[in-house]
């Protein structure tokens, strides 16, 4: 029977794809893009179209057979499934690190980029080829043979502790449950918690309810459970997680983060850089770590005394009306929504009735379709995974194209929470688009989520955050999906400077909170009934709330993030991660964590992710969308003339351009912070420096 995997000219088929299948395919693919590249390192005269453009097609090629995969792991994680990722991705690395110490093909590139042809290229194909020389020296082409070496094993460590991290963090997590068999102890929690857990309980062979550390069900214990001792067991097994202090260590993290963050180390000074720091912001907006600090500090400026004057709000409100005279770290979330609710007047649960997950799709199609002209049509006769997943494709109006619409990518949407899936939300490539010999090569979009799925004949219902996260994600797939550029090197998302890939993600969130907009996603799930204006006025009115105490938590993780990968000496016995964490809780939270919270074991987006040195992007780039939403709320949030010039300047360029370079396009002057601050209801104004 033909592997799956192998056969890239259609779309994979999951249901056909096992573990059997991966390493097999990974071996053959590797073997002739070895091949491949053997010959092209024997060219004489490297061109575009016999040189570069061949490597384009290898990278797409293994990305077209390993993309599945990476996927299948996160999505529906099995033993099996887990040895061969493991064997396939140090296959891959391997052949990655091979790749970009090959001193003939750095060679072959020099001399394209040196070549009088170089001019006359695109300046996309320009990009391609000055980021690959990039890429080169980063991998150590430049090296030594002996400190080549050093590298190569260097990344395979890392890759091998970056995939134990993400699933003893998975496994930690689906380790520890609370079942409880008492109604009584289920006081304050909504009816769709309850329901879930008790859903949960009986797919589990129990009876009673069934919570576990998922964010779904940790947040409405988290936030709604009345029973403080219960909340306290959920907040602490959630922050010992993957901790030395959660299932007898077994998947303690603790080591693996001290191996991460040493290799790191030496990774950046063999390839000459003081730190990681360094190292990674090499293809980053921010010129240094000094920079990136220094926008913290000054954000952190903003936001402290804001975050200051609402905890003291929150605590002399516990007092008054609970005569709660003490909080605790675990009652912060439960009298934070008693506040809100107490303020203004609605309970979480109450807008759930109108986020039917059905209809925010819908919506969000609608919104799609009146900023940039693009329709989204179900495709029910793609192969899925799993049957909760549904798939789509985008379409633009198009009078040359047969039927007048021409396609521009597919996404599929996993949306809710189950077993042996990774928690947290994402979007990933599945295809990117490539141009190559006139034929189009379409791209395709993974987009994950984990709300609380359907119970019986009631849909899906998101809270306003849930919404977010969705529309969130979903700038990601159109920044993916909607670009015009034909390398693949540079296309969507390819290429982009990690501070600003952000941008587009951050700035549909907008479009969660603008009256015209909420009318066309906020349905009431069991009357049809449009939310009514009192509950849109008031959700609007609670935007804000508590954002200096969100923000300034943001900032802790971004400043704990740079430090570690700037000035953490991991060699001096007297530090620690625990102590740096606790270093700067103490400078910019306000709420002191217990002895065992064991956060950084949990990080995954910089232990197992692509934010090591990077976690500031969110801020960043939170700067770039809130400025760039700004010139919608002058021009109109629907203005045809302001959609086509995002979709222009912004999500159809790629990774071509400069990022400030295209902000400046678009909204006509460098970004400024003030909106930013002004969304966030911080106030005061100033430059992003």
């Amino acid at each position: 029977m033909p592997n799956p995997l192998l056969n890239i000219d259609q779309l994979p088929h999951f249901a056909a794809i096992k573990p059997a299948h991966v390493v097999p395919a990974m071996e053959r693919v590797l073997e002739e893009s070895r091949a491949k590249i053997a010959e092209l390192c024997k060219i004489k005269q490297p061109l575009w179209h016999n040189f570069a453009c061949v490597m384009e097609g290898i990278d797409n090629h293994i990305g077209r057979v390993w993309s599945p995969v990476g996927h299948l792991n996160a999505v529906r994680d099995s033993t099996e499934l887990r040895e061969a990722y493991q064997k396939g991705i140090e296959l891959l690395t391997a052949y990655h690190t091979e790749t970009s110490q090959n001193k003939e093909l750095f060679r072959q590139y020099n001399r394209l980029r040196s070549n009088q042809e170089f001019a006359d290229l695109s300046r996309a194909q320009q990009k391609v080829i000055d980021n690959n020389l990039l890429d080169f020296v980063l991998g150590g082409a430049d090296l030594p043979s002996a400190e080549q070496n050093q590298l190569r094993q260097i990344n395979q460590q890392l890759s091998r502790l970056s995939t134990g991290f993400e699933r003893n963090l998975l496994d930690s997590t689906q380790a520890w449950s609370l079942h409880l068999s008492d109604r009584a102890q289920l006081s304050g929690l909504p009816q769709s918690a309850i329901d879930a857990a008790a859903q949960a309980a009986r797919a589990d062979g129990k009876s009673g309810w069934l919570f576990g550390l998922q964010l779904p069900s940790y947040l409405a214990v988290m936030q709604h459970l009345e029973n403080g001792d219960l909340r306290r067991q959920m907040y602490q097994a959630y922050t010992q997680r993957a901790s030395e202090l959660s299932e007898n260590g077994e998947y303690d993290n603790a080591p693996l983060i001290d191996q991460i963050l040493e290799l790191r180390s030496k990774q950046a000074q063999l390839l000459g850089f003081a730190n990681y720091a360094g190292y990674s912001l090499v293809k980053k907006m921010a010129e240094s770590s000094v920079a990136v600090l220094q926008f913290l500090n000054d954000l952190a400026d903003h936001a402290k005394p804001v975050a200051e004057q609402e905890l003291g709000e929150l605590k002399e409100f516990a007092r008054q009306q609970f005569d709660v005279q003490e909080l605790n770290v675990w009652d912060i979330s439960y009298y934070s929504e008693r506040l809100r609710e107490h303020r203004y007047s609605f309970k979480d649960e109450e807008v759930k009735q109108y986020f039917p997950a059905p209809r925010v799709l819908t919506g969000l199609f609608e919104i799609i379709r009146r900023l940039f002209k693009v329709e989204i049509v179900a495709n029910s006769s793609i192969k899925v995974w799993h049957e909760d997943v549904q798939c789509f494709d985008l379409y633009v109006q198009d009078s040359l194209a047969n039927g007048g619409k021409r396609l521009l990518g597919s996404l599929y949407a996993d949306l809710y929470v189950r077993k042996n899936k990774r928690g947290g939300a994402w979007m990933d490539s599945c295809v990117h688009r490539r141009k190559h010999n006139g034929k189009l090569q379409i791209p395709v979009a993974f987009l994950t989520c984990n709300f609380t799925p359907p119970n019986g004949d009631t849909p899906a219902l998101l809270s306003h955050d849930e919404v977010a996260t969705l529309f969130h994600e979903f700038g990601h797939a159109l920044h993916h999906l909607l670009t015009e550029v034909d390398e693949i090197g540079v296309s969507g998302i390819n290429g982009v400077a990690w501070d600003a890939v952000e941008l587009p993600s951050q700035f549909l969130e907008n479009w969660c909170w603008q009256q015209s907009s909420l009318e066309l996603i906020a349905q009431h799930y069991q009357t049809g009934q449009s939310i009514p204006c009192e509950l849109l006025e008031k959700m609007r009115a609670a935007k804000n709330f508590q954002s200096g105490m969100q923000t300034l938590r943001q900032i802790e993780l971004a400043m704990f993030d740079m430090r570690l990968h700037c000035d953490y000496d991991h060699a001096d016995p007297e530090s620690s991660v625990t102590a740096l964490l606790d270093e700067i809780r103490s400078t910019v939270a306000l709420i002191p964590a217990p002895h065992y919270n064991r956060f950084q074991n949990s990080f995954g987006h910089v232990f197992a992710g692509g934010y090591a040195a990077g976690y500031y992007s969110y801020k960043w780039a939170e700067v770039l969308s809130a400025d760039a939403f700004g010139r919608f709320e002058e021009e109109g949030f629907f203005n045809p003339k302001t959609g086509a010039d995002f979709l222009r300047s912004i999500l159809q360029r790629g990774g071509v351009d400069d990022p400030n370079d295209l902000f400046v396009e678009f909204r006509q002057r460098p970004p400024q912070i003030e909106p930013l601050l002004r969304h966030s209801g911080l106030k005061q104004a100033g430059k992003l420096a």
